[in-house]
């Protein structure tokens, strides 16, 4: 697990070197910048998994990713910009197979969007920054908010707590 947190860490500098601020951001910013790739830079970046969900909006089995019974304290990130997203503070077992969230780490790291597609009426979840595709959100979450973010393990990175 070190040695993915060490990996994760030089591709945050790496992506801050390129220009692309690692944001720590609060409901009262301003919006995140965003970052445009091709579609072939998302493939070399992007695992086969990473770019099927972020870029095609695809959905991993339930139970099979790597974050759904994740319990560990940290801090959860898009795989496809860095952008921190979720803290494992508002991480909860809604017992379907997926990471599951009650709120976002500040409201301007998401954006939600109406979803048909399957027949079925839903509300997207998209990393504000690359657009990427993380999951949906339904409103049969717990208090305080209600919600529940449902996100595909492959759209996110973990980073354990330190200490």
């Amino acid at each position: 697990m070190r040695i993915i947190n060490t990996i994760f860490g030089t591709i945050l500098a790496l992506v801050a070197i390129t220009g692309v601020v690692v944001a720590q951001s609060t409901p009262n910013e301003a919006p995140i910048k965003k970052i445009s790739k091709t579609d072939a830079e998302w493939k070399k970046l992007l695992t086969s998994d990473q770019y099927t969900i972020l870029r095609q909006a695809g959905t991993e089995q339930a139970y099979t990713g790597a974050y759904w019974n994740n319990h560990e304290s940290g801090d959860y990130y898009c795989a496809g910009c860095g952008l921190k997203l979720f803290s494992s503070n508002a991480k909860f077992d809604s017992h379907t197979g997926w990471p599951s969230f009650f709120q976002p780490v500040a409201k301007n790291v998401i954006e939600v969007h109406h979803d048909t597609s399957f027949g079925m009426e839903r509300t997207e979840v998209k990393c504000a920054r690359c657009g990427g595709h993380l999951g949906h959100v339904f409103d049969d979450g717990p208090q305080p908010t209600g919600l529940r973010y449902c996100i595909n393990s492959p759209a996110l990175k973990f980073v354990k707590a330190k200490g």
